[in-house]
């Protein structure tokens, strides 16, 4: 089995395993690291959906990295668009040559005695396991399954003789010209997929048991637009960023602390785009308040637009069962397609499916208490990327990674070598994911759980965790401290002198 070892392995290439590269190789220029990626791509999730009309859900000001102005005209940008920025930021920072493609983590053993991890890799290109050792363990795979997407249990459906599909994996040979087309579901894929298919479609279909907020945002940015005028990108990109945080935060507070007012406006405006008298209620209006489930996008109101038009519509009812040309509905109403599209949702996998061990010991995901969102309990020297619910995914992935180089730095200037989490004394616990969607309610069991507060809880509000995660104190009641009993020299390190002698 091949070996190396480094000061930092990142486990992922998407876009929160380059940004922490990135942030590693611009804070922490002495630190070896190295990045295994299961897949044979840059990019993750951008790289790996490609159904037509694949976008962000998030303006890019914020899912944009803090040190990469975004500068394309279209704040909500397409997959295509979101993946070259992500590859070209790898390139500019030289992460591109620490990547090892292929590399699907199975299991990371950590020693005590060491200060090790002891990771353990399958290359799917050659059939060999790899062991790579590593002082620190940073873990950016993101948090579903990326062979498989849900489906859940579809009656009747091996009768179906039409196109079946799930938009995880959508076959390029798939022409739906002139199609007609049922798309299951009425989260973010769906409201992505209706408005794209339309255009080309003869009619298609979104069906879903119940509705989900849309809302309606204009695909550019205008205070952007107007700075991009007078200001260099680097100057623009963080008065924009911050804009963008700043309403978003205030949308979701407002949307916690008066639901029934943001309902009702979300319900005008969906109504305003939409013909005159068609059922808002039935379709658009859901049972739960507004970020109990994220809301979904629709730039510049395309699918109500798709909608208006009766290229496409939307139709609440539950499955009967499939038939040889389409769906029959729980109405009694059948829905004749030549393709149907499966967008219901994904399959969480925490970790990317790698088990952990420490000091001979399994550690239980389900068990452990997330410190600050981003370390487990009694895990040493581990850190995870999991982004907002609430908000861009890369604004938490940007905290995380400065507060791991912010942590690195510490353990050097203080002749330190591992740094473990403690668990909460008391109080009560609940899923590090406070989203009610399905896909999280399937495997709530399985996740991390977090505290009742700081620093076992994060309140998916930026501006706190800027301050927490950026400016507060590295040394708390919520974390150890240690030397390692028998830490190889490099590891112990003159807290007077503390550069290594890493490329990374």
């Amino acid at each position: 089995m091949a070996c190396e070892h480094v000061d930092v392995l990142i486990v992922g290439a998407g876009l929160s395993g380059v940004g922490a590269a990135c942030h590693l190789r611009r804070t922490c220029p002495d630190k070896t690291y190295a990045v295994l990626e299961a897949r044979d791509a840059i990019g993750g999730t951008w790289d790996l959906f490609r159904y037509p009309g694949v976008r962000s859900d998030s303006d890019m000001f914020t899912l944009g990295y803090s040190f990469k102005p975004w500068t394309n005209p279209r704040a909500i940008a397409d997959g295509e668009s979101i993946r070259a920025y992500v590859r070209d930021t790898a390139h500019e920072y030289g992460v591109d040559r620490h990547i090892r493609f292929h590399h699907r983590v199975l299991a990371a053993r950590w020693d005590s005695a060491t200060a090790r991890w002891t990771v353990r890799a399958h290359r799917d290109d050659t059939g060999e396991d790899v062991t790579v050792t590593c002082g620190f363990l940073f873990v950016c795979s993101g948090y579903y399954r990326y062979d498989a997407g849900y489906t859940p249990d579809l009656p009747g459906v091996d009768s179906y003789t039409g196109r079946l599909v799930h938009p995880q994996h959508w076959p390029a040979d798939l022409d739906h010209t002139g199609a007609r087309v049922v798309v299951v579901g009425s989260g973010a894929t769906a409201v992505t997929l209706v408005p794209a298919l339309a255009r080309r479609a003869a009619h298609v279909t979104m069906l879903q048991r119940s509705p989900t907020y849309v809302i309606a945002l204009p695909s550019r940015d205008v205070l952007a637009d107007a700075l991009r005028r007078w200001l260099p990108a680097k100057a623009a990109y963080p008065v924009v960023r911050w804009k963008n945080v700043l309403l978003g935060t205030a949308n979701f507070q407002l949307s916690r602390r008066a639901p029934t007012l943001v309902k009702r406006f979300l319900r005008r405006a969906a109504a305003g785009r939409l013909p005159a008298g068609y059922d808002v209620d039935r379709h658009f209006s859901p049972r739960y308040d507004p970020w109990d489930q994220r809301l979904c996008v629709a730039p510049d109101g395309d699918l109500f637009a798709a909608v208006g038009t009766g290229r496409a519509d939307v139709v609440t009812d539950r499955i009967d069962t499939f038939t040889p040309t389409g769906i029959r509905l729980a109405s009694g109403v059948e829905l004749t397609a030549d393709v149907v599209v499966t967008a219901t949702g994904l399959d969480l996998l925490a970790l990317g499916g790698m088990t952990l061990t420490v000091d001979g010991r399994d550690v239980d995901l389900g068990a452990t208490v997330a410190y600050k969102g981003m370390m487990l309990s009694q895990v040493p020297n581990f850190a995870m990327t999991i982004g907002y619910t609430n908000a861009s995914w890369t604004l938490k992935a940007d905290l995380v990674a400065t507060y791991v180089c912010r942590l690195l730095r510490h353990l050097d200037a203080t002749g330190q070598q591992v740094v473990t989490p403690l668990a909460p004394t008391g109080g009560p616990l609940e899923p590090i994911i406070d989203l009610k969607a399905g896909y999280v309610l399937r495997s709530v069991d399985a996740l991390p759980k977090q505290g009742a507060s700081a620093p076992w809880r994060l309140h998916q509000n930026y501006v706190r965790d800027v301050l927490l995660m950026r400016h507060g104190r590295l040394t708390d009641a919520g974390v150890r401290f240690s030397r390692a009993p028998q830490a190889s020299p490099t590891q112990r390190r003159d807290p007077a002198h503390p550069a290594g002698s890493g490329v990374g």
